[in-house]
Parts: C-alpha cells; structure tokens; sequence
C-alpha cells in the first residue's frame, strides 16, 4: 500500500484564510502543563513527583469547521436541499459517500479566476477516456494550493460553475474537492463578475447546485499534483460535529 496524504496541516496565524477565520493554536509544553497535571491528582502529587518536572504537551486550538482541509456538508450551502429536504449537517453524510473511486481533473493550465464549465468538464473526460460513475470523488487540481500559507492563495486557482456541477453529479458523484479555498472561483473574482453583470445567480453558484441536489465537497486539498487521473482510492472521512456545515478530514489517496 502506498498512501498520498491530500491534506494541509492546520497551522499557526497563516494568512491563507480571510482574518476572521485564521487558525489559532497556543502550543503548551511540558513544563508549561506540569502545575496543571499536578491539579488533577487532587493535591496527591507535586511537580517534583514528576519526571524532570514534566507535564503533558498539549494545544489549545481555535478553529473554524472549514478550516484546513475540511469536508463541507450540504448544510454549509443552504438551509435546505434536493429541493426542499433539510440539509444534511456533517454528522448526517452518509460515510460511504467518503471512501471510493478517486478521479483527478487537472485545470492547474487555467488562469487563476477560471470558471470551468459543463463542457470543460466533459471535454476532460473525453480525453482521458474515462467516465465518471457513482461512487467516484472527483478531485479538481487547480494549482491554487502552490500558493498556501500566502494571501495568494485567497485568489488562487479556477473555481466549478454551477453547470459543471451539475455534471458531475449527474453522473453519480457525490463527493468532489478542490485545492483551492473555494470550490467557487475564488470571492474577490466572483464580486467583480458580478459588479460587471449584476448577475445575482452567478454569487456561490457552485455551491449552490446543493440546493437542488445534495453532494459534498472537499476544500484546501494538497499533493493533487502527485496522483494520476485514476487508479487510486480516496478516503475523507470528517471528523464527527454535531449539527456542524463542515468537518475536518485527513484526506488520503491510496494505491
């Protein structure tokens, strides 16, 4: 077995999220922990009891559920899907939606901003002679990840049009991801496009298609440019928050 691990690690204050969702980690050390560790044994054990007066290591973390590479529920895209049903939250996705099939689409030649469309898509897969089937996780390489842990990364990458989305699930997918922040065109992009036309469905028109038709998309992905178009199985399955619009996963492709 070999394993591809499609993660980013969650990190420190990087700025490859909008301010108010950057992680924050407060790293504790051993000596640090030791007064703490000494407090749970009811007053029974002193620092000195302890070897090289040495607690736990541990962290205090504050997070958003899209931070990191995260698997996003439809629940995050609207209150309701396949038209009227109650969005699923991350703890109601079926796990078997999260481990199968992996089909990579390589767009990393698109200008950042690209909106691939329906036909893009089809035309992709038309060269690589493969169809997608159900149970495939389509993941969408963009090149955006190249740029993690800088501002950048914020504008990075093409992002799936609605129609695009559409396709895929027309064709049994129900899981796909990208390495970019969104699985949009980045935002800053989208407002512009839409300061031009004034087109309202164009605002997280990808994200949107979860309306009608309830799927899963992966966020932040990495090592997209390691993996062939097919041949390898994906794993993502998130962690479980209550009533949450996302989890956190460390999604691997293996072989």
């Amino acid at each position: 077995m070999r394993i591809i691990d499609l993660s980013i690690p969650v990190e420190h204050g990087l700025p490859s999220d909008p301010a108010p969702q950057i992680p924050s980690i407060e790293y504790l050390a051993h000596k640090d922990t030791a007064e703490m560790m000494v407090s749970y044994f009811d007053g029974r054990i002193t620092k000195e009891d302890l070897p090289e007066g040495n607690g736990w290591a541990i962290e205090n973390v504050k997070l958003t559920t899209h931070s990191g590479t995260h698997l996003d529920a439809p629940y995050h895209y609207y209150p309701t899907m396949n038209g009227g049903e109650p969005a699923w939250t991350i703890d109601q996705v079926p796990l078997e939606w999260c481990i199968g099939n992996g089909v990579r689409m390589d767009f990393s030649e698109k200008p950042d901003g690209y909106k691939v469309t329906a036909a893009d898509v089809a035309a992709y897969f038309e060269d690589i002679d493969y169809t997608p089937k159900a149970g495939d996780i389509v993941l969408l390489y963009t090149g955006a990840s190249k740029h993690w842990g800088k501002a950048q990364y914020l504008l990075a990458g093409a992002g799936m049009s609605a129609e695009a989305t559409h396709w895929l699930i027309d064709h049994g997918v129900r899981v796909m991801g990208t390495d970019g922040w969104s699985w949009d065109v980045p935002l800053p992009i989208e407002a512009m496009e839409y300061a031009i036309t004034g087109d309202s469905s164009i605002i997280w028109e990808g994200h949107r298609v979860g309306r009608e038709k309830a799927y899963c998309h992966l966020e932040k992905l990495n090592n997209l440019d390691q993996l062939p178009d097919t041949g390898f199985t994906v794993s993502c399955l998130p962690v479980n928050v209550k009533g949450a619009s996302a989890g956190w996963c460390r999604a691997v492709a293996i072989f």
